[in-house]
């Protein structure tokens, strides 16, 4: 089976998948079961909530829909006052190293005011290009179909406050879209919306857990959701499936604006210096110019050598020209 394509949206779970959760959250939520009878008295059965939808777990142990509403807003009061966590160590460099490639947000249980307030004190708050938490979607399958409505389609940010304008807009399919999580919830949202599902194993469900629920892959150390997302991107064997359409980026989307106007710039110099003589059957073949260092010879459109000396001069400003192609 071949590995899909490198994911052109990916979609953040934030407790347990960006932030160290287990012991913060239910430091938070034990007080809160405490305080409202809920007869949650251990971590292991507070992590169990995450088994599905936290939320409607949580609905299910209140007495009817106005408890449900007091308990809600109580727990969502104390994580915005209390809850604290470590960033995993190594998911800033994972997340820094998506944000060209993808659009990336964040879907997740918790207060947005409590995404905001971690995204921002690890300097992460404009890589994400969009935001659902809990009290703006508290049903990650339909957060996930708000993203692929919407906003999906269109850029995302480049670590910068400003979105990046130079990006073609149009609809990223549920295919093309994955979601990185820690709970068996998550994955099974992923699955009824039809995107794929990444899971990692140092969150609140085990390996076993997400790959028994449909995750595609559950990540044991953070570099390894890089190398799974991509390392179908420069893999050299030859696939045995029927080849896709290629669908070809927009050059704003392969290259900066800055490296385009190199790019144009090399090539009026390499036709300025270029002599446009049609081969002729003595000379069928372009001449070899002098070779890039670690790269292959580029061959000189033309015919014969330039008389008295100049072909070396031409060969040297040719070879300027490609390195200003270089970004």
């Amino acid at each position: 089976m071949c590995r899909p394509e490198p994911p052109q949206a990916v979609i953040f779970d934030l407790d347990g998948t960006l932030v160290q959760t287990r012991e913060a959250s239910w430091r938070v939520f034990e007080k809160v079961s405490a305080a409202h009878d809920l007869d949650i008295t251990t971590a292991e059965q507070f992590y169990e909530m995450f088994a599905n939808n936290f939320f409607v777990s949580l609905r299910g142990l209140c007495r009817d829909a106005e408890h449900a509403r007091v308990v809600e807003e109580d727990f969502m009061r104390s994580l915005g006052a209390d809850y604290a966590p470590l960033m995993i160590p190594g998911m800033v460099d994972v997340v820094k190293s998506l944000v060209p490639h993808a659009t990336l947000a964040v879907l997740s249980s918790n207060a947005t005011e409590v995404i905001r307030r971690i995204l921002r004190k690890n300097t992460l708050e404009y890589c994400f290009g969009h935001v659902f938490g809990g009290d703006v979607e508290p049903d990650k399958a339909k957060g996930i179909q708000r993203f692929l409505d919407d906003a999906a389609q269109g850029s995302g940010r480049r670590c910068q406050a400003f979105y990046d304008e130079s990006a073609a807009g149009g609809a990223v399919p549920a295919g093309s879209t994955a979601i990185i999580t820690d709970t068996v919830g998550d994955v099974e949202a992923a699955m009824r919306s039809g995107i794929r599902a990444v899971g990692v194993a140092w969150g609140m469900h085990t390996e076993e857990q997400l790959l028994a629920a449909g995750a595609e892959f559950v990540a044991i150390w953070p570099q390894e959701i890089l190398a799974h997302l991509f390392a179908g991107a420069t893999e050299t064997t030859e696939c045995a499936c029927p080849a896709s359409p290629a669908v070809a980026l927009p050059p704003s989307l392969e290259v900066s604006a800055r490296v385009q106007r190199r790019v144009s710039g090399a090539k009026a110099l390499q036709a300025r210096i270029t002599p446009h003589r049609p081969l002729t059957p003595q000379n069928p073949q372009a001449i070899t110019a002098a070779p890039i260092p670690g790269g292959a010879p580029v061959p000189v459109p033309g015919g014969a050598p330039v008389a008295n000396g100049a072909e070396s001069v031409a060969d040297s400003e040719l070879l300027l020209a490609v390195r200003l192609a270089m970004p």
